[in-house]
């Protein structure tokens, strides 16, 4: 997505130094996050993270403990949801059903351009201006409406609509505002998957054409993956990283970010530093070059792609393997390691001749990524070919 490259300076949404708790639980600790003019950002992480409390810290329902919120610039911690120019799709929809389609769209503009007198269902249209504003209210009904291809649903009741329309009416009604930012809270998540699969291109295209600072808040990693321009991750109150979707993915900076994100997970390993600056998994070196006393606690993450199945015997780590998925594009081969039972699962390619029982596991040059006994990222010098400990 293009978003991201026509950021202003100073325009956006950001949150800084957010703290919030609700009575001696603190759900956020000092997230910082800045959205540029235009952006898309997904909000990811696991269940009480803090993720949807951000997210209405943004929209106005919640208020923060310490920190503000800013719009183009401008503090509107103090403001109320309807004076911050935000508009939010929660997971629910949130539709009157007693509604049509048409009229759940036009009830934010209704409450911004009519007056309370003019909002009577009897003496509101004898006012002077009603009927040139509700006019103007409807056009701009239909010009969502058909942004999203959904003129035919104008008419109807949420209970006359699936999912997927109910979904897209929600939509429409934070587009039809005009907001300065949009925020969604698990829009997809009611749906079956290949819906989600499928509104995920049209809320991706909505933004596009729309071009609003947008923040998303998913449980589904692939979601983000493919809609965002970057992702923060969040871990317990915390904001771990916020980067595009291949860096955090590629190159994580907390072992948290690495084991949430991508499926199947990274695989871990208990890892031991020698007087050689050499990380050792099973007695094998995998990574020379450590910035780590010797026998500082470590791991080391591999992706299942980075891994390859090798007959017993050759240089690698020792593993029985457990079970192999067929999975169309891709096997996923289920083992263990021989000495401590460590799962480990390794994605390969259809057809790959498979050795029976005991294998060796290889690790692809570069792509271990070692972490620190606090699972901060470490860098290193230089990727070491598997070998045993003691050989150069």
């Amino acid at each position: 997505m293009g978003g991201a490259a026509s950021q202003a300076a100073g325009r956006g949404l950001a949150l800084v130094d957010i703290v919030k708790g609700f009575g001696a639980a603190p759900i956020l600790n000092g997230v910082t996050l800045e959205a540029g003019e235009g952006e898309f950002i997904a909000l990811v992480g696991p269940s009480g993270c803090g993720k949807t409390t951000l997210l209405r810290i943004a929209a106005g329902l919640d208020m923060p403990d310490q920190g503000r919120v800013e719009l183009d610039g401008r503090d509107v911690t103090a403001k109320r949801p309807a004076d911050r120019d935000i508009a939010m799709v929660f997971q629910s929809y949130a539709l009157y059903p007693h509604l049509t389609a048409a009229e759940n769209m036009a009830v934010p503009l209704a409450m911004r351009r009519l007056n309370a007198w003019q909002r009577l269902p009897w003496l509101g249209p004898l006012l002077p201006g009603t009927r040139a504003t509700a006019a103007g209210i409807r056009q701009s009904v239909r010009r969502a409406a058909g942004t999203l291809k959904i003129e035919a649903l104008l008419d109807r009741k949420p209970g006359q609509m699936s999912g997927g329309q109910r979904q897209r009416v929600a939509l429409g009604r934070a587009l039809v505002r005009q907001p300065r930012a949009f925020l969604m809270d698990e829009p997809l998540s009611n749906l079956d998957a290949s819906l989600r699969v499928h509104m995920r291109g049209e809320i991706v295209e909505l933004h596009r054409q729309a071009g609003v600072t947008t923040l998303y808040v998913t449980h589904d990693q692939a979601e983000a993956l493919g809609m965002a321009d970057r992702i923060a991750v969040m871990i317990g109150g915390r904001l771990l990283q916020l980067a595009s979707p291949e860096t955090i993915y590629r190159d994580p900076e907390h072992r948290d970010v690495a084991e949430f994100i991508g499926s199947p997970r990274i695989n871990l390993f208990q890892a031991e530093i020698d007087g050689l600056r050499h990380a050792l998994v099973e007695g094998a070196v995998l990574l020379a070059g450590v910035d780590l006393p010797a026998g500082a606690p470590a791991t080391i993450g591999v992706r299942p792609e980075h891994l390859t199945l090798q007959p017993y015997g050759l240089p690698g780590l020792a593993a029985r393997l457990l079970r192999v998925e067929f999975q169309g594009a891709e096997l996923v081969a289920h083992l263990a390691l021989q000495s401590d039972d460590t799962p480990v699962v390794a994605k390969l390619p259809p057809g790959v001749a498979l050795p029976g029982g005991l294998v060796s596991l290889g690790v692809a040059p570069d792509t271990a990524l070692l972490f620190d006994g606090q699972g901060r990222r470490i860098r290193i010098r230089h990727a070491a070919p598997l070998r045993a400990a003691g050989h150069g």
